[in-house]
């Protein structure tokens, strides 16, 4: 029972500071998709955010081809669209398929850079929601284990 309160506080306590320093406003922190990093399938995730994203040339991914620590894979992604809000980065074959979700204040670049964890290759999806609308890039990642290939 103390681990449940100490959960409540601690995250409570970093989107309350998140919201105070203005990096978030009090709007976009209710709104984060819990029910989207549950989804169980890259579909459900996708669903959960928002739908089917469309394929666009404007949204790029940082991500290696070959990854020898599919513990800390370095992914980011990018993003030339006007009124870019939200980038989202899922890894198709893991187990909950959304790996991280940023929002982008108006007047900042639109990129963003962080280390995700892969079980497997598979391939990662940056989805950008740009006035509203959802656009996507896709890359494969191969992972190997220890140097010998997955």
């Amino acid at each position: 029972m103390k681990q449940n309160r100490r959960a409540v506080l601690k995250a409570g306590g970093a989107v309350a500071t998140l919201v105070s320093l203005g990096l978030i406003t009090a709007e976009q922190a209710l709104a984060l998709p819990r029910e989207a990093f549950a989804s169980k399938s890259l579909a459900e995730a996708l669903k959960a955010i928002g739908g089917e994203p469309a394929t666009n040339d404007q949204v790029q991914i940082i991500s290696p081809d070959i990854a020898e620590n599919g513990a800390v894979v370095p992914v980011g992604a990018a993003s030339k669209l006007p009124n870019t809000t939200e980038i989202y980065l899922l890894v198709e074959k893991n187990p909950t398929p959304l790996a991280a979700v940023f929002m982008i204040p108006a007047g900042t670049e639109p990129e963003v850079q962080t280390r995700l964890k892969m079980g497997q290759s598979t391939n990662v999806l940056a989805v950008v929601k740009a006035d509203g609308k959802l656009y996507s890039a896709v890359k494969e990642t191969k992972v190997t284990l220890g140097g010998c290939g997955g």
